[in-house]
């Protein structure tokens, strides 16, 4: 039983491994039923309504189209706004290399897109001790921001 019980669960653990990321500490992690192409526009439209700014886009897959590969759509999406990044230099500025913030958009075989990112919580923890509870204040309210940018993409 032991043997069957072990087997399923690798099985079901690898299953949701190719299919998409799954959750791990600090992340956030929503499946959507949008298209990759929709979620991304839809990202930024939240992203703009939320009062935050889209500072950076990164992803490999135009690189590697380019090369002749073809992998699944995805995207790095850096979040942030100067209110928060001059808030935050002013508390650790060694915390600023977190900046900006990044959501992360990826597609599964069938065409469908996930977002993820990472807390803002998570992403500056480790400055917390030294910048204190401002940094934690600041942290928070970035965490609600982004809680409500990825709901409304989504």
């Amino acid at each position: 039983m032991r043997m069957i019980l072990a087997f399923f669960t690798a099985f079901w653990a690898f299953a949701a491994q190719a299919d998409g990321l799954t959750p791990r500490d600090g992340w956030v992690v929503m499946p959507s039923e949008k298209p990759f192409d929709v979620l991304l526009d839809d990202l930024k439209t939240a992203v703009r309504a939320n009062k935050m700014g889209v500072v950076t886009q990164a992803g490999p897959t135009g690189a590697a189209a380019k090369r002749g590969i073809t992998i699944p759509n995805n995207r790095i999406v850096g979040v942030f706004n100067n209110v928060f990044a001059v808030r935050i230099l002013g508390l650790s500025p060694a915390a600023m290399i977190e900046a900006p913030v990044r959501f992360y958009l990826t597609e599964d075989d069938a065409g469908v897109a996930t977002l993820s990112y990472k807390t803002p919580t998570f992403v500056f923890s480790p400055y917390m001790d030294e910048a204190g509870d401002d940094l934690v204040a600041a942290s928070a309210e970035l965490d609600a921001i982004f809680l409500a940018i990825a709901e409304a993409a989504r």
